[in-house]
């Protein structure tokens, strides 16, 4: 080798050691980044998608300049979209279109064409742009945030309530217009065509002919594949199975100078039917939610602070008639589609804000000519305030349910039959309880203070009151002065079943065997001394249950499954009754099993006289009649 060559090899060695530095350099500081400002944002009810954006303003060069070269880094977090959009195309399975099709393609149409075009009107009249850029700035305010709303949905247990439903169909119609969207800025472009570049009959044409040879290859070599891979039963496989799909499509779309994004929605659609459809989207996720972050930050980072920050008046009036704007054309929209006011104005509220899909689409537009830079900085920072409105607004929704709860909108226990028992709570849990008194005739009421519990109810004709069952002259009006029993079995897990409130129930109302879902060990041993018929830990006896069933797994005789059944229950209660003399949950250790203090085989049983059968436990009481009620040997 000439020393020429040695020195230029020495010389791309040196640059690669270089970049790879900058590349750590970066990469630690956006996750450092990410780590903190989501975490913030969170704790504040803001969500992911806006620490991300604010983190990225933070370190990008118009404030502390940690990180350069945001473009390059934006290309490459893009990829997160792809992924976005892969996963959207995976959710496309035919059953579920079907079930949901009025409320996708008839509500979503109607949305977003509604919408885009009221908005993009507004823009025509108030900043007197030409239509084309009126167009490219309206259409894409028009879509809502998936990644706002869905984790608030999940997080408030909405998803599979109508509300929640229609919210998610309307936000999938959104998603699936993110390519035709692309689609029409691009023939809006104003930048001339190159002498090379195909016409647009013939971009067409690969459009189609892409789109059908994806299918085929996913009917009869992906699926294949994938089941090649799960007989194989290697995890691995799947990740890069999965990655390999998304990235093939995209880059196929990439190379015929179509869109990446509609590649890799054809590529979940294509895999939607799939067996394996769930495993390759868990697998898939984890690098989605890892490149969307990063596509997040380096908006924040390209977002020009000082063009906004000079135009304050200009983002804060935009992104208000935003709101304003699709609030009230989706509230008369879903009213339109047979739902009442009330849950009408809900959903409007819910997906009036701008959505992350703008970012993509105003840098299509600028690319386009359509708008400039310094436009595109604005509008983006016009998202990124109308995203930070949907906490605001979610708390507005809850609030309207509890003022139309209040105003007779819900039923609350004054119009209630009396009934020998009341339950309180219309969980899984409550509604297990309910069903079984039902089973024998003994006539239930149930309560609950969360009106989306009651809007689920709803949909298996169950009747639920609303009211908060705690509160002694709720449960009075409710007919509590002639229950039998008052059965608490809504979620503990925020500590609002304290001992104070169950005290003060006991004490109102004498006649009533009072029965409590406890939450924990922690909260059981909170309730030690209460005047309570029975109480039980919410997981303990489904984990006994399970246990019983690893034992028999295991090749344990059933006669031996029972006597550690006997005798685990027997040493929990004691634990648990040393627990709570002492404070002290680590009161009793010695009584636990380990892998060095197996039961012996030796020792007979020490039961307190309960029986048990091969189907499982009978559940006994304390046979000797302590003076506290609670069955801690059950709870």
């Amino acid at each position: 080798m000439t020393p020429a060559l040695l020195l230029a090899a020495g010389g791309a060695t040196e640059e690669a050691a270089r970049t790879t530095a900058t590349m750590l350099e970066y990469g630690a500081i956006m996750l450092g980044t990410a780590l903190l400002f989501v975490t913030v944002f969170r704790k504040l009810g803001l969500g992911a998608t806006l620490g991300y954006i604010a983190g990225g303003i933070v370190i990008g060069p118009q404030v502390l300049g940690l990180v350069g070269e945001p473009e390059r880094l934006s290309a490459i977090s893009e990829i997160g979209i792809a992924l976005l959009l892969f996963i959207v195309g995976l959710e496309l399975h035919p059953s579920r279109l079907w079930r949901l099709r009025k409320d996708i393609f008839g509500l979503g149409l109607a949305q977003v064409v509604s919408c885009g075009v009221a908005i993009s009107l507004f823009v025509w009249w108030a900043l007197g742009v030409t239509p084309a850029a009126a167009l490219a700035i309206g259409l894409p305010l028009a879509l809502s945030s998936t990644a706002q709303v869905l984790p608030m949905l999940r997080a408030e247990g909405l998803m599979n309530t109508p509300r929640g439903e229609r919210a998610f169909s309307v936000l999938l119609f959104q998603d699936l217009s993110l390519v035709p969207l692309i689609t029409i800025i691009a023939a809006m472009s104003r930048v001339p065509p190159g002498p090379d570049d195909p016409s647009g009959w013939t971009l067409a044409g690969y459009t189609v002919a892409a789109v059908i040879g994806l299918v085929l290859a996913g009917r009869y070599l992906m699926n294949p594949l994938f089941r090649l891979i799960g007989r194989i039963g290697e995890q691995e496989f799947f990740i890069v199975a999965g990655l390999f799909t998304v990235f093939s499509a995209a880059a196929l779309m990439h190379v015929l100078g179509l869109s990446v994004a509609l590649g890799a929605f054809i590529a979940g659609v294509m895999l939607a039917e799939s067996p394996y459809r769930h495993e390759i989207e868990s697998d898939v996720e984890p690098f989605r939610s890892i490149l969307l972050g990063l596509f997040f930050l380096s908006v924040g980072m390209l977002l020009d602070v000082e063009t906004v920050i000079s135009q304050p008046v200009f983002v804060v009036l935009i992104a208000l008639a935003v709101i304003v704007i699709k609030g009230l054309i989706i509230a008369a929209l879903a009213r339109a589609f047979g739902n009442d006011w009330r849950r009408s104005v809900r959903l409007g509220l819910l997906l009036s804000q701008a959505g992350e899909f703008g970012f993509v689409l105003f840098a299509q537009a600028a690319a386009a000519q359509l708008i400039l830079p310094e436009a595109a900085s604005l509008l983006g920072a016009v998202i990124t305030l109308s995203m930070a409105t949907t906490p605001l607004l979610m708390r507005l929704t809850d609030w309207l349910d509890r003022r139309d709860s209040a105003a007779g909108d819900l039923d609350g226990p004054e119009a209630s039959p009396d009934t020998p028992a009341i339950v309180v709570g219309s969980g899984r849990f409550g509604q297990t309880v309910a069903q079984m008194l039902q089973a024998k005739g003994v006539a239930v009421t149930l309560i609950d203070k969360e009106p989306s519990a009651i809007e689920r109810a709803e949909q298996f004709d169950r009747k639920v009151y609303y009211g908060d069952g705690t509160r002694v002259d709720l449960l009075r009006t409710a007919g509590g002065d002639n229950a039998r029993l008052i059965a608490f079995c809504n979620d503990n897990a925020d500590g609002g079943l304290s001992r104070t409130a169950l005290a003060a129930v006991s004490e109102a109302f004498p006649q009533a065997s009072i029965l409590v879902r406890a939450f924990d060990r922690v909260h059981l041993m909170e309730l030690d001394g209460l005047d309570l018929a029975f109480a039980q830990r919410e997981l303990f006896e489904s984990a006994v249950v399970m246990g019983r069933a690893a034992l028999a797994a295991a090749g344990i005789r059933p006669e031996e499954v029972n006597r550690v059944e006997r005798e685990y229950r027997r040493r929990d209660c004691e634990r648990l009754e040393r627990q709570s003399a002492t404070g002290d949950l680590h009161a009793g250790d010695e009584l636990a099993f380990r892998d060095s203090r197996p039961l012996d085989d030796e020792a007979p049983a020490s039961g307190r006289g309960e029986e048990l059968d091969e189907g499982g436990p009978i559940s006994s009481a304390h046979d000797e009649g302590p003076a506290d009620p609670v069955r801690k040997d059950q709870g």
